[in-house]
């Protein structure tokens, strides 16, 4: 529903089997390439991105034993989240300072590097310096990029946001400085969840998803919803003060400063003290490189993957308006933005218990049935949201919003998740069932990463379309027009007041949830279709 509350199935979400998408780009050439082509089955091929062999010096260790790796990872994965959870606080804060949604639109971009760190992700894993460390080499640049730019833009981003007297928010200067911070994230975890699969010995590596996921959500928790309420003078004035203060206990500034230091702290230790346990490759890294890119060229080029890429390209068209656009428009009505990311707490059981109840019905032969089942109570959901956005300014009171309202957001919010995750634990169980075991890893991500982009775009441009649906007149002055920002303040200078006659989100939800239909009735039987391909269909072939 908004970048605080809603699960974002190509931002933050963490993907089932994440540590399969860490591609495996060895040093050593492999004795033969794995090229996908029509139709031909897999048979006795040897896989491009072979495991890497167990260390003869490990023997069986229990988790006591490497304690100390696994609140490492949890630490790592913790930080990693930090500035997920920041770039998710950050539309909010815009719409509190009255941005437009085309500024927000340009601002989602932010979310787009990890769905997109699969272009980069081989060059991570094959090029780095021996001596130093295959993970490291990536991992202490990185964090200390990330604490340094951390520090830096905190004596800069009160002057992004505005000062609310004049100067608004720069909308690009910001998009920059958090495409950055996302970009940095999703380059660290590629490190990170690399060199889980080498600190963990074989029995315990388990643990590593574990630590994914319970850090990267502490962190994004930290980023957002604790930032949110603290930075919030109405939220600590009212539960955390004794007397009222105009500002919140801490703002952006003072978060970014405090969390640029934990970064650089943590690295030093990291560089200085842990050291990788890992055999050195020993032939040419760039060979790992140009046959990963080739590979996936190779899968995507599958008829059977192309068809499954252009349909869930397209199958979140429906979902857009209400997904991106819902909880802006909660914060353009009145409710508190802090509020909003509070709800997220409440569902976080919910968001655990989901997956392993939907993973019984999508763990057979035909996991997008449950997909297709739950697509049109999604979109339905859409009109639900309409329904509350209208209803919102008409319950709101002197004091804020009643309790039962809030128990209405929380309801609907939890009906969207569960349809959600039906979705998107089908997916990737799809993608799990489909994904040649040869070349696993690299062959989920080419799909887990086409799902996630299937998410983004549709919500970048469903922002985009809110303003120029939107209809205002210029109440009070007849001869001015709201069409512009430049008409708008002649509007205002006239003695006007630009009043919105047709507001943008009620028809593009419309027209989303016809096009959602639409894509259900013509498309869906054929998306399900899929499930009825041979393996042969998904298959890569030897080539040598």
């Amino acid at each position: 529903m908004s970048p605080a509350i809603a699960a974002k199935e190509g931002g933050r979400q963490r993907r089932a089997g994440s540590h399969q998408h860490c591609l495996d780009v060895r040093s050593e050439a492999p004795p033969a390439l794995a090229l996908c082509e029509d139709g031909q089955p897999g048979g006795e091929a040897e896989a491009l991105l072979p495991l890497p062999p167990e260390p003869s010096w490990r023997g069986a260790r229990g988790c006591r034993a490497e304690l100390g790796s696994i609140l490492l990872l949890l630490v790592l994965y913790v930080l990693q989240g930090i500035p997920l959870g920041l770039a998710g606080s950050v539309p909010l804060i815009l719409q509190s300072k009255n941005a437009s949604y085309t500024e927000q639109a340009f601002f989602s971009f932010v979310f787009w590097p990890f769905s997109l760190k699969l272009l980069w992700a081989p060059l991570v894993d094959a090029v780095y310096l021996r001596g130093f460390g295959r993970r490291k080499s990536w991992l202490v640049p990185t964090q200390y990029v990330l604490g340094l730019f951390m520090i830096y833009m905190s004596t800069q981003v009160d002057l992004l946001l505005g000062d609310g007297e004049g100067r608004g928010p720069d909308v690009v200067a910001l998009t920059a400085t958090f495409f950055l911070f996302e970009f940095l994230a999703a380059t660290q975890d590629i490190a990170v969840d690399g060199w889980a699969l080498t600190m963990l010995s074989r029995e315990n590596v388990g643990y590593a998803s574990t630590c994914n996921s319970v850090g990267q959500t502490t962190g994004y928790f930290l980023g957002n919803v604790l930032f949110l309420a603290l930075e919030s003078a109405s939220f600590c004035n009212k539960y955390l003060r004794f007397q009222p203060q105009p500002r919140g206990i801490v703002t952006l500034s003072d978060f970014l400063f405090f969390w640029g230091g934990v970064f650089l702290i943590t690295t030093t230790l990291v560089a200085l003290f842990k050291k990788e346990n890992e055999l050195t490759p020993t032939k040419e890294e760039t060979k790992g490189i140009t046959d990963t890119y080739r590979l996936l060229f190779s899968i995507i080029k599958m008829p059977a993957v192309l068809t499954f890429c252009l349909l869930i390209l397209t199958a979140k068209v429906g979902f857009s308006a209400a997904d991106a656009v819902t909880g802006l428009k909660l914060v353009e009505e009145g409710v508190p933005k802090e509020h909003l990311a509070l709800l997220a707490v409440p569902m976080v059981p919910l968001q655990i218990i989901l997956p392993l109840i939907i993973s019984k019905y999508t763990a057979g032969p035909q996991p997008l049935n449950t997909f297709y089942k739950a697509m049109p109570f999604r979109l339905l959901l859409g009109l639900e949201f309409c329904f509350l956005i209208w209803w919102t300014p008409k319950v709101k009171h002197e004091g804020g919003f009643p309790v039962y309202y809030y128990a209405v957001v929380l309801l609907s919010y939890a009906l969207h998740q569960i349809t959600l995750y039906s979705m998107y634990v089908a997916v990737m169980a799809f993608n799990a069932k489909v994904s040649d075991p040869l070349i696993g890893g690299t062959y989920m991500t080419l799909l887990n990463t086409v799902s996630n982009l299937g998410g983004n775009w549709p919500s970048t441009v469903a922002l985009w379309l809110v303003d120029p649906l939107t209809v205002k007149e210029c109440a009070g002055a007849q001869e001015q027009t709201c069409g512009t920002t430049v008409a708008a303040e002649l509007c205002t200078k006239a003695g006007g007041s630009c009043v919105t006659t047709l507001d943008g989100y009620y028809v593009e939800s419309i027209i989303c949830i016809i096009l959602g239909f639409g894509w259900w009735f013509l498309l869906g039987p054929k998306f399900k279709k899929l499930q009825d391909e041979g393996q042969s269909s998904w298959k890569c072939k030897r080539t040598n």
